[in-house]
């Protein structure tokens, strides 16, 4: 209810705000909701919407896989972090742009190269938290495995997964935050289909409308992700936490 109320509030506030500068750089709620309902009839929006949205999740799960894979070795061995380390800080100082612009320089103005992008961009935070996660099992709970021989799937499942849940739930939540904001700005240079296609289109007009209409969609999209899907994945992860407290 309280969230209800404070979105109401703001588009309150923007209708005044509209109103009082009577200008096209800053559209009325009406205008923008027009703009919306005309391109959700004539399929734009959900086609550019549905371009983005595969490109996150594809390039999202390239990076969660490798990462958790990447950092799990760094966390269990102290010589394959020190041989990884400097290309982890590496890439984690890489400026997203520079690595968008190799990419399509190298691999070319296609598919691959944008999620190539996106994916690398996002790969070394998951390595760190991972690692970080592996770093603090607990010794005393691999103790217990060898002595009651567990299998490596029955580790992983039962001792080793419920430890770094809440890294990997760190993990997920930076990475829906930041990767959709890469996959913009790679549709915005190099792809011809995308939210960050139609705003770069929308900005070369001065189409303020179709740059609101838009963002709101992809931000009602992700508020929705973040309600339905990270925050419960985020509460869960800690649960047994909690139990064993």
């Amino acid at each position: 209810m309280i969230r209800i109320l404070s979105l109401a509030v703001l588009i309150v506030l923007w209708t005044v705000a509209a109103a009082a500068v009577h200008s096209p750089l800053l559209p009325g709620p009406a205008a923008v909701a027009e703009a919306l309902v005309r391109d959700s009839r004539s399929l734009a929006l959900p086609y550019h919407l549905a371009c983005t949205l595969l490109r996150v999740v594809v390039a999202f799960a390239i990076a969660f896989l490798l990462g958790l894979a990447a950092g799990f070795a760094m966390g269990k061995s102290a010589l394959v972090d020190r041989i990884g380390d400097p290309w982890l800080v590496i890439l984690l100082n890489l400026p997203a742009l520079v690595t968008i612009i190799l990419a399509y320089i190298w691999v070319g103005l296609n598919e691959t190269a944008a999620i190539a992008a996106v994916a690398l961009n996002k790969f070394p935070n998951v390595v760190v938290l991972t690692r970080e996660g592996t770093r603090a099992l607990s010794a005393e709970l691999e103790d217990v495995a060898e002595v009651f021989c567990l299998s490596w799937p029955t580790r992983i499942r039962h001792i080793v997964l419920p430890q770094l849940a809440p890294y990997l739930a760190a993990a997920f939540r930076s990475g829906i935050s930041i990767i959709w904001k890469i996959v913009l700005v790679v549709e915005l240079i190099g792809r011809p289909n995308g939210v960050g296609f139609v705003l770069g289109s929308a900005f070369s007009l001065f189409d303020m409308v179709t740059i609101f209409a838009y963002s709101f969609a992809f931000i009602a999209i992700m508020l929705a992700v973040e309600s339905l899907l990270v925050q419960p994945l985020e509460r869960n992860a800690s649960r047994w936490r909690r139990k064993a407290a």
